[in-house]
């Protein structure tokens, strides 16, 4: 799969990432055990989502007016820096990165080094950019297997629902959320019938993730 191909416009992927956000927090009441995140006011004017495989990967995505920038880690990739005799980042990964998309990167809580692959686009842009990276023989970035837990179909999410956390959630349903259909309590009940209903639609709420 080619990672530049597989990810859609930007407002389109952030609505993505709203979406299964608010799905993960349905499936599990547990917010650091969760796939998928969003955070609406992560820092001033910029919202950030976070896929987090809980086995060492993760994908950060960081919206501003600016642009949007996408920071990957997979780490079992030669290109980490845990791989390396010298801990650093690998040449040519953010070569070229806008700086007003980069700066946000500092971030001490998004750990700019520890990254395999960066890709962003500009608001002026007419599409993703990578950095040119020189890969060893045989090494994968991560790009592709990090990129392709962004589920861009109910169905597709309906599967990761029932792979990672065992449960089988209504496409119908979810294909509503998908849809933009404000969530109810009622469609949280049919999603999740074991979650606490009233206290997700809550943190639902307070998330910003209902409409």
């Amino acid at each position: 799969m080619n990672a530049l191909e597989h990810l859609p416009e930007p407002e389109s992927l952030k609505k993505l990432m709203i979406v299964q956000a608010a799905l993960n927090a349905i499936l599990c009441e547990t917010e650091w055990l969760r796939y998928h995140s969003f955070v609406q006011e992560w820092d001033e004017g910029v919202c950030m989502a976070k896929i987090d495989n809980g086995a060492g990967d993760h994908l950060i995505m960081l919206f501003s007016v600016e642009g949007s920038i996408i920071k990957g880690f997979d780490h079992e990739s030669q290109l980490s820096p845990y791989a390396q005799d010298e801990h650093r980042v690998w040449p040519g990964i953010y070569d070229n990165v806008p700086s007003e998309l980069l700066s946000p990167l500092e971030h001490e809580g998004i750990e700019k080094e520890d990254v395999t692959f960066c890709i962003w686009r500009k608001n002026s842009d007419s599409s993703w950019q990578k950095g040119k990276v020189k890969m060893p023989k045989g090494a994968d970035d991560g790009s592709a297997f990090l990129i392709g837990a962004i589920y861009r179909t109910p169905e597709e999410f309906v599967q990761f629902a029932k792979d990672y956390y065992e449960l089988a959630m209504p496409v119908e349903v979810v294909e509503k959320v998908y849809e933009g259909v404000p969530i109810t309590i009622e469609m949280i009940q049919m999603l999740n019938p074991d979650c606490a209903v009233e206290e997700v639609y809550r943190e639902l709420e307070s998330m910003r993730l209902i409409k």
